[in-house]
């Protein structure tokens, strides 16, 4: 099934971190996580039109409709992220229903610099359709199907879902925030039961292009849980691409604000560690 619109937040034209290569990456609006060190938590909940940014908003340009929704005029918008600062719900009044064929275009208009698609999220899988709708328009085009399809997920997806997406992707980065379950509940407010399946499936159909690991100190940091982490993960592939990625504030909601940023020095001796299991593609960021 094609969906003809999706959720969408933003979309960035030109991206050098999202996937190999120079990428326009759309964000879809949604996320069914709830990490204590998201970095765009106004991407989690759809806006449910509270109305606390519309009188902060500098430019006025939001306002109630007459259904009572909080809507924008996105020809005066500057994007200045107040609203999304005042946000109670973890959203964003800004995020918008799109047309596939609209943001095909939009896609159209860089495909001669770009070498790919990297559809990210919240969480691009709980939009499956309009995903799978927007790769396969890729792939059957004269003037686009030059262009690498990959999805940026946190792994909840279930092997029905991936089973739609497989036929048009050719790549998932997936999120591994930790591999015991507790722990895992602890970071994201769910086990990891669906992620560490979906790590195996995506590696046994050869779609698994990385997994990122997100060190968080005091959480899912210390030598002994990351060796046992890469052991897992050397096991389900001896070729494993691995992102080890320090944490960082910028953008964590201010109740995980507490939260300390990694060290480097730390961060490099878990990548040694990484190393001696046999993992030989470690990316450090």
């Amino acid at each position: 099934m094609r969906a003809a619109q999706g959720h969408l937040n933003d979309v960035i034209r030109f991206s050098a971190v999202d996937g190999p290569g120079n990428r326009f990456v759309v964000f879809l609006q949604g996320c069914n996580f709830d990490c204590i060190a998201c970095h765009n938590p106004y991407t989690i909940n759809e806006c449910d039109s509270c109305g606390v940014c519309v009188e902060p908003c500098p430019e006025m340009v939001l306002w109630f409709d007459g259904r009572h929704q909080v809507v924008v005029d996105d020809d005066q918008c500057t994007d200045c992220g107040i609203c999304i600062d005042v946000c109670p719900s973890d959203s964003t009044p800004l995020s918008k229903m799109v047309e596939l064929d609209d943001l095909l275009g939009r896609i159209e208009e860089v495909s001669h610099f770009i070498s790919g698609i990297t559809v990210s999220g919240g969480e691009p899988t709980l939009q499956a359709d309009y995903v799978a709708g927007l790769f396969c328009s890729l792939k059957c085009s004269d003037k686009l199907g030059h262009l690498t399809t990959f999805v940026d997920s946190n792994g909840s997806a279930d092997r029905e879902t991936w089973d739609r997406l497989l036929p048009v992707m050719d790549g998932a980065m997936v999120d591994l925030k930790a591999l015991d379950p507790g722990t895992h509940k602890e970071m994201t407010g769910v086990d990891n039961a669906a992620v560490l399946d979906s790590i195996r499936y995506l590696a046994e159909w050869q779609r698994l292009y990385e997994v990122r690991l997100l060190m968080v100190p005091g959480k899912n940091d210390s030598p002994e849980v990351v060796e046992r982490t890469a052991r897992w993960l050397f096991d389900v592939d001896p070729e494993m691409r691995i992102k080890l990625i320090g944490f960082r504030q910028h953008g964590v909601r201010p109740q995980f604000s507490h939260i300390p940023e990694a060290e480097a020095a730390h961060i490099e001796s878990l990548a040694e560690i990484i190393k001696k299991v046999g993992i030989k593609e470690l990316v450090v960021v």
